[in-house]
């Protein structure tokens, strides 16, 4: 996880924060008009600018924003104060160095902390580099592009040697400036779109194409597929994968189509309204894990010879435990490769992108093995 020495008390705390959360902004606004213009940007603010803007010693100020508990609060506020208005970014890795504690570090940025999906490529990529001596540093964008680039300019500022996203982007011609800097950046589980960067994803299309097959085998013709966001590479894949076998069919399975179930109660709400309809589907595929945990929440007061037939994308235990057919790839894999593909890039900048396609598997169990009712 990001980590530093913060300060114990709220204030202090949100005192911290604001001055971090100004200068990522900074960074980021920074990084940005690179792209557009060549002036040479302003020289950065020093902390004996910060001291004296805050009418205190050089000491004071760096204790002030190193979160010492000594300093009195109304100080700390006046020197925090200071250096927001002059945009004084602090040099983590130079504090770390100053206590030996510096060493390689790579950033990985993930979508949500309690999903057990990306919970099992930072364990498999922490695993891979570990014996190497590389630190990772782990956060969490919540699949907002907003706080995505402002974690990835903060794990720059602290000298991460390379970053890799699982990105709430739908496009990242935004980080060409971060990788001319020298910065590789790595893309796992989505592709990068607008520019070339190293990668490695599953195979969606086929995934896609397994689940709709052992639906047609079991005999559904219609099949709802309940999605997440309609932009997202990993729904698209799996979406044109089902296509490309139930397409040809007469089959009703586009007018059944549902997105944007991004969490577990959008996911209810899209299983209910599916339920609801005069010939409500015979099989239901869910497009990921958060969207399966709310579509069995919906399914649990019907009787279970009712239910529809179920497909999900993602073998979390709970799906095993309770006999879900998924298709699968290996998650543990995917974090091995991405962490690969950047310590390989960090050995040899030159070499042209690469982009891994780990295959998918269907795992066939209790949910799917009946025809339609």
């Amino acid at each position: 996880m990001l980590s530093g020495k913060l300060p114990q008390t709220p204030a202090r705390r949100e005192a911290c924060f604001r001055i971090r959360s100004a200068n990522a902004r900074r960074t980021v606004r920074t990084r940005r008009s690179a792209m557009d213009t060549s002036a040479t940007a302003p020289a950065r603010a020093t902390l004996a600018q910060v001291a004296e803007r805050a009418g205190v010693s050089l000491k004071t100020a760096s204790r002030a924003l190193s979160g010492e508990t000594y300093v009195a609060e109304t100080t700390r506020e006046r020197v925090v104060s200071a250096a927001v208005e002059l945009g004084y970014q602090r040099n983590s890795a130079a504090s770390l160095l100053a206590s030996g504690r510096l060493a390689d570090s790579i950033g990985l940025v993930t979508g949500d902390f309690t999903n057990p999906f990306y919970s099992a490529i930072a364990q498999a990529f922490e695993d891979e580099i570990r014996p190497h001596g590389i630190h990772l540093s782990v956060a969490n964008s919540g699949e907002s592009v907003e706080r995505e680039r402002l974690l990835a300019a903060d794990l720059a500022d602290r000298q991460s040697k390379a970053l890799v996203l699982v990105s709430a982007m739908p496009e990242h011609s935004g980080y060409a400036p971060l990788m001319g800097r020298g910065i590789p950046v790595v893309f796992v589980d989505r592709p990068p779109v607008g520019i070339e960067a190293d990668s490695v994803i599953f195979d969606n299309r086929t995934g896609g194409r397994l689940a709709a097959e052992h639906l047609r085998e079991q005999g559904h013709t219609r099949i709802a597929f309940i999605g997440d966001y309609s932009w997202l590479p990993t729904f698209r894949g799996r979406l044109d994968g089902m296509g490309d076998v139930l397409d040809s069919e007469a089959s009703t399975w586009r007018g059944l189509l549902r997105t944007d179930a991004h969490d577990v109660d959008s996911a209810r709400a899209r299983t209910a309204e599916l339920l609801a309809l005069d010939e409500p589907p015979t099989a239901l595929v869910a497009g990921n894990n958060r969207i399966l945990l709310g579509m069995t929440e919906q399914l649990a007061p019907i009787e279970h010879g009712s239910r529809p037939a179920i497909v999900a994308f993602d073998d979390v235990e709970w799906a095993r435990v309770l006999g879900i057919t998924v298709v699968t790839g290996d998650v543990e894999e995917l974090g091995r490769r991405a962490a690969r593909l950047a310590t390989g890039r960090l050995a040899d900048r030159a070499h042209p992108a690469e982009n891994v396609e780990l295959p998918m598997r269907l795992v066939a169990r209790a949910s799917s093995n009946r025809g339609p009712r």
